[in-house]
């Protein structure tokens, strides 16, 4: 898995992650850039989070972590 599969990852945990906090800040009445900034800074910690636990078990555990097959044996 390259450095291109790991970003990826990433930005489809953080994109998402910033809409749902923003939306939820938008409802509850903020209109500051604060907020969205914060829904921001929340969304980079927590999608670094989830990515680098998801690395670090890729690592540990190879493709299986993933749910991915491995290759069978010839």
């Amino acid at each position: 898995m390259g450095a291109a599969f790991w970003i990826k990852r990433y930005l489809l945990a953080a994109v998402p992650l910033f809409a749902i906090l923003a939306l939820v800040d938008y409802f509850k009445g903020a209109r500051t850039a604060d907020e969205f900034t914060s829904a921001a800074i929340w969304a980079v910690v927590a999608a670094a989070i989830y990515t680098i636990s998801t690395f670090m078990r890729y690592r540990k555990e190879g493709p299986a972590a993933l749910g991915k097959q491995p290759p069978a044996p010839k």
